[in-house]
């Protein structure tokens, strides 16, 4: 039951209690004053202060109000006044004695009737002040056994909702008061080792993905290396006359396909942290300008790639490592798809170098022009081709983590800029 259902019934039984009280004792009444009674006993006193002499009537006075249970007022008296009016405040019955027709005393007989109900209305009083007393202790009680032993457990009953929903992060407060501060702090410390041991698992999660995705990635680049390398090579032995010439090409289309394979296997692998491709690391810092030439000129076993200037020379702010796998996805993304020469120019502006590489091909269709950078999307142009539509996806994201730009376009073929911002020191 709860504490709130359990103080309203406490109320309820208390009212209930004190209603049946006021109940009983207006039921209860006095028997009315028995007036001839009051006449006997009147008469008798009478008769008896008629036989004594006045002198020895104080003397048999007190005999008298205590067998007849009244008050003999003497006129003589010198609290007479007093007395009387007393008497006639209580309500009591007052009677004259005379002598001799003078009046020398009164006698008052108590009116018990108008007592009881003076006693019944200050026993109501009581009782009132009793019940009172008697359920405010209680809901002192309530609100110590409520504050002290429930309030806990509501505490506990929360933080134990709040870690299973997964929230280890709020804790469980005690106070000195609290009875069940040891168990109260056990919890917490429970609470504590749980979000540590959570902490502890994302950590190696991103950690195993972080390294998944970048070996998978990083692979990716020398295998189409390996595989552009192979079709140089395959043209060549084709050309050359002779028996070791077929060997030659048959043993390049073996490692071709073995290469297949392992890209196909990279992809499984890729896919398998597509969504956590985030996770790869840009680290940014200062490299010499002549670098980005060296990595297009490794290209040039392709045949058909065109540095049409020099890179002007400066400090360029770039991941060495992710500016390969860039200029890779590109180049390997022209020869895949555009299947012509690839034209590489360079320009220089205020704050960087901007990279242009350009293929002859028909271009990308319009409708597919916005979405080329975007993760998992390939143009209605791929047919036939390998690939995940991650490339241009994860240039754009290493060149904006570089905090360069990469834009694309068509200009009598399909165009992408590259933007590398220079360093700090090189712009001083």
């Amino acid at each position: 039951m709860k504490m709130r259902t359990m103080a309203i019934f406490y109320t309820a039984v208390i009212l209930l209690f004190g209603v049946l009280s006021f109940f009983t004792i207006n039921k209860i009444s006095a028997e009315q004053l028995d007036m001839v009674e009051v006449n006997n006993s009147f008469k008798q006193i009478e008769a008896i202060l008629d036989d004594s002499s006045r002198e020895n009537w104080k003397e048999i006075s007190e005999e008298l109000e205590n067998q007849y249970e009244c008050t003999i007022l003497f006129y003589d008296d010198s609290d007479y006044q007093s007395r009387l009016m007393e008497c006639l405040k209580k309500g009591d019955v007052v009677l004259d004695y005379e002598h001799d027709g003078k009046l020398l005393a009164k006698i008052s007989f108590v009116n018990t009737t108008i007592n009881f109900e003076e006693q019944k209305e200050a026993l109501m009083h009581i009782v009132l002040v009793a019940i009172s007393a008697i359920w405010l202790l209680g809901m002192v009680l309530f609100v110590y056994f409520y504050m002290g032993y429930v309030r806990p457990f509501h505490k506990l009953k929360n933080f134990a909702g709040e870690v299973a929903r997964g929230n280890l992060d709020m804790p469980l407060s005690m106070t000195k008061s609290n009875y069940f501060g040891v168990f109260t702090e056990s919890f917490d410390i429970m609470r504590e080792e749980l979000r540590r041991a959570k902490e502890n698992e994302y950590k190696a999660n991103v950690s195993k993905k972080e390294l998944v995705a970048e070996l998978s990635h990083d692979i990716k680049t020398p295998i189409a290396t390996i595989k552009a390398a192979c079709e140089v090579i395959e043209v060549k032995s084709a050309k050359s006359e002779g028996i070791g010439g077929l060997e030659l090409h048959d043993k390049v289309q073996l490692i071709e396909k073995k290469a297949d394979v392992v890209e196909q296997l990279i992809n499984n692998m890729f896919h398998a942290t597509l969504e956590e491709l985030e996770v790869l690391k840009v680290e940014p810092q200062e490299e010499l300008s002549t670098c980005i030439d060296e990595m297009f000129k490794e290209l040039q076993v392709y045949g058909n790639i065109h540095i049409e200037n020099q890179i002007p020379h400066c400090l360029l702010w770039m991941d060495k490592l992710r500016m390969v796998q860039v200029i890779d996805n590109i180049v390997n993304n022209a020869m895949k798809y555009a299947k012509t020469d690839v034209h590489i120019s360079y320009s220089q502006r205020d704050n960087g170098i901007l990279i242009r590489i350009k293929d002859d091909g028909p271009g990308v269709p319009e409708e597919d022009l916005a979405k080329v950078s975007e993760k998992f999307y390939r143009g209605s142009n791929v047919a036939g081709e390998n690939g995940s539509g991650l490339g241009l996806y994860l240039t754009k994201m290493f060149m904006e983590k570089m905090e360069g730009q990469m834009n694309c376009y068509n200009d009598n073929g399909f165009v992408v800029e590259l933007f590398l911002r220079k360093s700090t020191v090189d712009m001083q």
